[in-house]
């Protein structure tokens, strides 16, 4: 319950857990279906702390939270007591909203929890081929043996996993799901097809088709189903409504084991004769007319969603792409479209790297330098929100560079060949079966230039310092895209830094950022206003929770609890309301000193993870009341 606060927060502007018809999260944002957004506070939660902004797309209420939503989403579920698991939440419910909202909502509910696992197992399969590159493995090593097993598995019975969030999204058994996946996929099924046919179907025609079994003497087309997305995502589609229906007439004593029994009898034999086959004569069209439609001219392609990628991204219209990209490396064993939006990222943190630079407001920088980093890595959310976005200009010329980035990639035939990883991560991607190739050569060029190109025309562009209003996001010229809150010191004494206490836990920052104190006096002030919600009974640790949210751990010397409150005299109670410069305790550190303990005291940001960035004073020595710590929220 790392963030409780800020789920409850969530939970309360939301319209609370009644408005909530399903909660899913993919890689930075909350993605809630609301009963009625008109209930929910949009412009409480773009300016609370912990949300980088709020988007409204796809018949969806994103949430944009950053890297570490899986926490935050952990603990909504928690705090609201959301059955998600269950699909308790039901999606199904009846709403006005068009075909292609209902297209982006489904896709973005089936692919999206599968991504995460889906990008490392693609980004092991891209090393292990960097590694037979480099002639470092040879194709017959148990080592490459082993990690291709790693990198194949998940896509390979990818049917599986997509037939459990299928069942999740379409409100089915999510074991029925599950299992019609593995038919798709059984090896005594597919081993069939290097037998002789019984005899062909739809001879002459562009489908024509061996049969190798019969069921009911009806002719089973048997297809490969590995790796494939359309067959299973249709099959749970059609199943999730036989379910309703048997469920609905099967009395309750039996239903446990007659329903699926009943639903399995019939939908999977009709996968296999009829959904399966259609599904997968589908997906074969589908990669052919996108590789077509890349054959027309893949610079016109690659500038084209190159320089609107991030746009997609924005209003998560990227989501209906998800299915080609995964399509086409079921089908073509390769993929051309997504391959041309490699370089938005790198061309994002070119321009923010110039803004870094050029900026010198002690704020935006501190926002600049984490957003560079993540985005190195491909989340480039908090460049765009944070950064970019909202001076308008520097988001434009990111995108000019993820243009000219994308026009590379298609002139030189860059191809993914694996889902892998984002940002430098996605590298070996590009690696073919035949190894380092031309197109591999594209996708390095395309991220330098993208990335130079940002760089150099936001560096030389003009760029002032009077851009930082974030009329974009808060809707509000008045309001600054940065907001901060100053922790004030809550002792007097000389600053050191973390690393020099003698703690692992705090010197590593495993507790949170901060700074400590040597103090000179034993006396300590609120560093905030707020609520002293923590005095330990031994009184050497001191936990406050500020107006603005602010979690902060004041901890008095090493192992002091071991002193079981001697030397420390408390003037305040747990759960008192508490101001800024009121003292809170009184010790005599000399004494402390005396008994063989270290009197350094850390103070930690607990909830720094909530913050762009924790900036510390650059003061040496330091009096009540001074400024210690900036929150960039």
């Amino acid at each position: 319950m790392k963030y409780e606060k800020l789920a409850k927060d969530i939970l309360d502007n939301v319209g609370g857990k009644e408005n909530i018809n399903s909660l899913t999260h993919c890689i930075t944002r909350l993605r809630f279906k609301l009963k009625d957004e008109s209930k929910a506070n949009t412009d409480v939660l773009k300016k609370m702390n912990g949300v980088v902004t709020v988007i409204k797309s796809g018949g969806q209420y994103q949430v944009v939270i950053g890297n570490h939503v899986p926490d935050v989403y952990a603990d909504v579920v928690a705090v609201g007591g959301l059955n998600v698991e269950d699909g308790a939440q039901d999606s199904s419910v009846d709403e006005k909203k068009n075909l292609f909202n209902s297209f982006i909502d489904t896709i973005s509910g089936v692919f999206s929890p599968t991504l995460g696992v889906l990008a490392a197992t693609g980004m092991i399969k891209g090393f292990n081929a960097l590694l037979i590159s480099l002639k470092i493995l040879t194709n017959t090593s148990g080592t490459y043996i082993v990690l291709n097993a790693i990198g194949d598995s998940f896509f390979y019975f990818l049917p599986i996993f997509l037939g459990y969030t299928a069942a999740k999204k379409f409100n089915a058994n999510h074991f029925i799901g599950m299992t019609l996946g593995a038919i798709l996929v059984y090896p005594a099924l597919s081993s069939l097809t290097a037998g002789k046919p019984l005899y062909t179907v739809l001879t002459g025609t562009v489908i024509s088709s061996p049969v190798y079994l019969t069921f009911l003497k009806i002719p089973v087309i048997l297809m490969s189903y590995s790796s494939s997305v359309i067959p299973i995502v249709l099959t749970v589609y059609v199943g999730a409504k036989i379910e309703r229906f048997f469920r609905s007439i099967i009395p309750d004593v039996v239903k446990t084991f007659l329903v699926p029994f009943c639903t399995l009898l019939v939908v999977a034999p009709l996968s296999l004769l009829v959904i399966g086959p259609i599904a997968t004569w589908a997906g074969k069209l589908l990669g052919a007319v996108t590789l077509g439609m890349y054959s027309l001219s893949p610079i016109i392609a690659g500038i084209f969603l190159g320089g609107l990628w991030q746009v997609f991204v924005i209003f998560g219209l990227h989501w209906g792409l998800v299915p080609i990209l995964i399509n086409n490396l079921s089908v073509l064993k390769y993929d051309p479209i997504i391959a041309l939006t490699f370089g938005a990222s790198f061309a994002q943190i070119g321009v923010v790297l110039a803004i870094m630079l050029k900026t010198k407001d002690q704020k935006l920088k501190s926002i600049s330098i984490p957003a560079f980093i993540s985005g190195i890595f491909g989340v480039t959310e908090p460049a765009i929100y944070g950064v970019t976005l909202p001076r308008k200009k520097p988001f434009v010329i990111s995108c000019i560079g993820a243009a000219i980035g994308g026009a590379i990639l298609g002139a030189m035939g860059s191809k993914l060949y694996m889902f892998g990883g984002l940002g430098i991560f996605g590298i070996p991607s590009y690696i073919g079966p035949k190894g380092i190739d031309t197109g591999f050569y594209g996708a390095i060029v395309s991220i330098i230039v993208a990335f130079v190109l940002g760089f150099v025309i936001m560096f030389f562009s003009g760029y002032k310092d009077e851009e930082v209003h974030n009329d974009t996001i808060a809707e509000n010229k008045k309001d600054i895209l940065v907001k901060r809150e100053v922790v004030f010191s809550p002792l007097k004494g000389e600053t050191k830094a973390l690393t020099e206490v003698k703690d692992e836990a705090f010197a590593n920052g495993d507790l949170g950022r901060g700074i400590a104190i040597e103090p000179s006096e034993g006396k300590i002030v609120s560093p905030v206003d707020g609520v002293l919600t923590t005095l330990f009974p031994t009184f050497h640790a001191i936990g406050i929770t500020s107006n603005e949210g602010a979690e902060i751990l004041i901890h008095v010397g090493i192992n002091t609890v071991e002193l079981k409150g001697k030397h420390f005299n408390p003037k305040v109670k747990q759960g008192d309301k508490i101001k800024a410069g009121q003292v809170l305790m009184e010790m005599d550190i000399e004494a402390i000193k005396k008994e063989g303990y270290d009197i350094i005291t850390p103070i930690i940001i607990s909830n720094s993870n909530n913050y762009l960035n924790v900036v510390l004073t650059d003061k040496r020595k330091v009096d009540y009341k001074d400024e210690l710590l900036t929150l960039m929220v």
